[in-house]
């Protein structure tokens, strides 16, 4: 069975997470609101090593700055008194009334600059506890209308203010990384930069490129019908993944934050599994937090609240462990090399062969059996069942 979570796990909760009140746009919350100290003590009882936050998260919207202080000041203590650190800040461009139309891409110049600010200002604070990446998702950034938005316009705003946002964070020395947030729908009809395809061709863009990356999403990915452990090695190969959201997704259909590992848990063994193993020579791909970015369900009373932030390191560490006996074990390993996966690791060209080489190589093309070659099996569906066979527990 495995072990419970240490601070060396490095998982971390959003503070919106067990903090949701469970409001939906069908029915009114079924649990109080729940005091951000408390959040922090309750998640380092669990094993947590991190809390992020919205700005909104800590200090309501609209607190005067005497209020913001006092705010401040408890969540520090809180911080202080459990050891808990904040990898990683957001700021909350949705929520208000003010955000219909966007922050950053606004059809409305006024907005866009108010936007501007609250970042900033909440970047101050990040930098301040020591935050190392600044998450912007941006939920409202999109339309539902086709002419109520200039698209292309809407692009450059949003790279004047990633822009804008990275110089501000090198003038001050605050040392932010920004990780863009892809979604593809939800609370906008169509979203900006929806898939993590989108963001990585959009970043390549900036100005400064090199100091922004990704936070995959395991529901926003899967939303759009895509493969999240797919675009987490794509992210890795580009060098872009700056932090991850774990949670659950069952399919197309509305997001659904379920705990970690309770949709498609094949994905989730294979992205732990990456995560762990899948940098070259075998050592893990992603050193940064695990974060979840769940929501408990509507159903949980504040005991489930817990439970189900428990749920999220235990779903891990379950999965990590199968992972490990899965890569262990000798009938895998034999496996994978009768699938040739370690072969895809091998250059097609030689060490300084050029294509005057290759068109000499009658092997490869000439005298090359197309036919018996096709007619051989990959033993993909064994390697498959191996590893049903290990997240079942029926092996080893």
């Amino acid at each position: 069975m495995a072990a419970d979570p240490t601070r060396a796990d490095k998982f971390s909760f959003g503070l919106w997470t067990v903090g949701w009140p469970a409001r939906d746009p069908f029915g009114d919350a079924t649990r109080p609101p729940l005091d951000p100290v408390e959040s922090v003590h309750r998640l380092s009882e669990l094993g947590a090593y991190g809390v992020t936050f919205h700005d909104d998260d800590v200090i309501p919207f609209g607190s005067d700055d005497a209020s913001r202080a006092e705010h401040i000041a408890r969540f520090r203590k809180a911080l202080d008194e459990t050891g808990i650190v904040v990898p990683m800040v957001t700021t909350n461009l949705f929520t208000h009334p003010v955000f219909k139309d966007g922050g950053f891409t606004s059809n409305d110049r006024d907005v866009r600059r108010f936007a501007l600010r609250k970042v900033m200002r909440n970047m101050e604070l990040a930098a301040e506890l020591g935050a190392q990446t600044y998450v912007m998702w941006g939920g409202r950034e999109g339309s539902e209308y086709d002419l109520a938005k200039d698209v292309q316009a809407a692009l450059d705003r949003y790279r004047e203010g990633v822009d804008f946002l990275a110089q501000y964070s090198i003038d001050r020395g605050f040392g932010l990384r920004f990780a863009l947030e892809p979604k593809p729908n939800e609370p906008r009809g169509d979203i900006l930069l929806p898939t993590v395809g989108h963001a990585i061709a959009f970043i390549s863009s900036l100005e400064h490129a090199d100091l922004v990356g990704l936070n995959p999403e395991v529901g926003h990915e899967q939303m759009a019908g895509l493969n999240y452990a797919h675009g987490i090695a794509q992210a890795l190969w580009h060098g872009k993944l700056f932090h991850l959201d774990l949670n659950g997704q069952r399919g197309i259909k509305y997001d659904q934050d379920l705990v970690f590992g309770h949709g498609d848990l094949m994905n989730a063994f294979a992205l732990v599994d990456l995560i762990e193993h899948g940098a070259p020579g075998g050592g893990p791909a992603y050193d940064g937090p695990r974060h979840f970015d769940y929501k408990p369900s509507r159903t949980e009373d504040a005991g489930g609240v817990w439970d189900s932030a428990a749920a999220n390191m235990r779903m891990y560490l379950l999965l990590k462990e199968r992972a490990q006996a899965f890569r262990a074990d000798p009938e895998v390993q034999e496996a994978l090399a009768a699938s040739k996966v370690g072969e895809l690791s091998q250059p097609t060209l030689g060490t300084g062969e050029s294509y005057t080489d290759l068109l000499a190589d009658r092997a490869s093309y000439e005298d090359f059996d197309a036919d018996a070659a096709g007619a051989k099996g990959f033993g993909f569906v064994r390697l498959n069942q191996l590893a049903v066979e290990h997240l079942l527990g029926a092996r080893g």
